[in-house]
């Protein structure tokens, strides 16, 4: 079992105060803040916006997986994801995940595709992570 690791500090109080994230490996730093998580400043990261980026990578490399399990190399999978941020019972609550994917894969059908897409939505370890979310979509294209 691998364990990976990310930490958070964050000081002073919730609206004017300010925070790092960073990830055990040094790969990533950020700052975040209660204006760029519920305002207007696009200076700093998001919860949301880094669980999204994981989702995105997650789904991308499972999917990539179940292509090579049917013999099949993509030339690439992309996926966007947008985490929507709401309010449930006076808190905040990611109410939906919108993944839209797009791929190629020569030699790949269309049918054949769509199924896998909906195979690695269902067991990508992060879409199983966030299964308390309400809601979560896929919009899948396959590019010739």
């Amino acid at each position: 079992m691998k364990k990976h690791r990310a930490e958070a500090r964050w000081e002073k109080s919730l609206k004017e105060g300010s925070g790092q994230l960073s990830t055990g490996s040094g790969a990533l730093k950020a700052s975040y803040s209660f204006a760029s998580r519920f305002g207007d400043d696009t200076k700093g990261t998001t919860p949301e916006e880094l669980i999204g980026a994981a989702h995105a990578g997650c789904f991308s490399m499972f999917l990539s997986a179940l292509l090579g399990n049917e013999n099949l190399t993509p030339d690439y999978v992309q996926t966007q994801a947008s985490v929507h941020l709401g309010e449930q019972d006076g808190g905040p609550l990611i109410t939906k995940i919108e993944l839209t994917t797009e791929a190629k894969v020569p030699g790949l059908q269309n049918d054949d595709f769509q199924r896998l897409v909906a195979q690695a939505k269902a067991n990508c370890p992060v879409s199983k992570a966030l299964a308390s979310v309400p809601e979560i979509t896929v919009q899948a294209t396959l590019q010739e």
